[in-house]
């Protein structure tokens, strides 16, 4: 009797541990958990060590982190009767308080597909009141506005729509390859403008080229005809200054022997030479 009491007892201890290890949780630090007590939603739990009492507890962890849902890319019709295909995604994230893991369960049935939904049903929406032009340019203006309305449409749902966007979007064939050649001939166009751009500055970086060396030129010339004349014209102070009378009177001959010398033009008449070499106040004409 005593040893079937022993084993009742070891029995029931092992029981009891068994049932106590079932009841141990351990959340992660992405993770939230929500505690039902008999159907009935009693608690929240944080990451780390928890636990709730089998049979009559559960707990529902809830993942807190970023997530995507990839909305399957759908049909859409654009204000200017365009059948567009439009490929969607969407970033969220459940708000970690308690009020906000709370609803994204209780509120909401499979908050994934609810999402992916809506989205689909929005971008319609939205897209549908474009032309095509607009809605293959404004892509980011779309997102904005996709995201709007996401916001609004899940406020209850304990969700934060972080991010819309527009994969993309694919025109039908016929319209597609009008734009192909649309956009090579713009491309061929910007690349004519371009290249008589170029030569247009190759003539104009040619021309001031010439237009400085010209100048040089021009500079050089003059910086060499100031310095003659200031040559000559210090010959002459100096020989007003200190050549005095007969001294004078032969370096001036000189002078004019170096002017005769150079190419200087006089004009030979019946009287000898005309006009007459004037040296100071002394008149030298040729002997008739």
């Amino acid at each position: 009797m005593e040893f079937l009491t022993q084993m009742i007892l070891w029995s029931l201890l092992i029981v009891v541990i068994i049932y106590l290890f079932a009841g141990i949780r351990v959340i992660r630090p992405t993770r939230r958990g929500l505690v039902e007590t008999l159907g009935k939603f009693t608690g929240y739990r944080m990451p780390g060590f928890n636990f709730v009492w089998p049979i009559f507890q559960r707990m529902i962890q809830v993942n807190i982190t970023e997530q995507m849902t990839d909305i399957e890319p759908q049909e859409i019709i654009t204000k200017d009767n365009l059948n567009a295909k439009v490929d969607l995604v969407v970033y969220f994230r459940i708000k970690p308080d308690r009020e906000n893991v709370a609803r994204s369960v209780y509120e909401v049935n499979n908050i994934d597909a609810q999402l992916e939904t809506i989205a689909r049903t929005t971008a319609r929406n939205v897209i549908g009141t474009l032309p095509f032009r607009d809605v293959n340019s404004e892509r980011n203006e779309l997102n904005k506005r996709i995201q709007i309305i996401l916001v609004k449409e899940t406020s209850g749902w304990g969700v934060e729509v972080l991010k819309v966007e527009l994969k993309d979007i694919v025109p039908p064939k016929d319209v597609q390859d009008t734009m192909n050649k649309v956009i090579k001939a713009e491309n061929e166009k910007q690349a004519a403008v371009d290249l008589a751009t170029a030569v247009e500055t190759q003539a104009d970086g040619r021309r001031r080229a010439q237009i400085k060396e010209a100048e040089g030129i021009a500079a050089g010339k003059k910086i060499v005809a100031d310095g003659e004349a200031y040559r000559i014209k210090t010959v002459n102070e100096s020989a007003r200054k200190y050549f005095i009378g007969p001294a004078q009177l032969m370096k001036k001959l000189e002078v004019t022997q170096a002017s005769l010398e150079n190419n200087t033009k006089v004009v030979l008449t019946e009287k000898g030479i005309n006009p007459s070499i004037i040296l100071g106040d002394i008149p030298i004409k040729s002997k008739d």
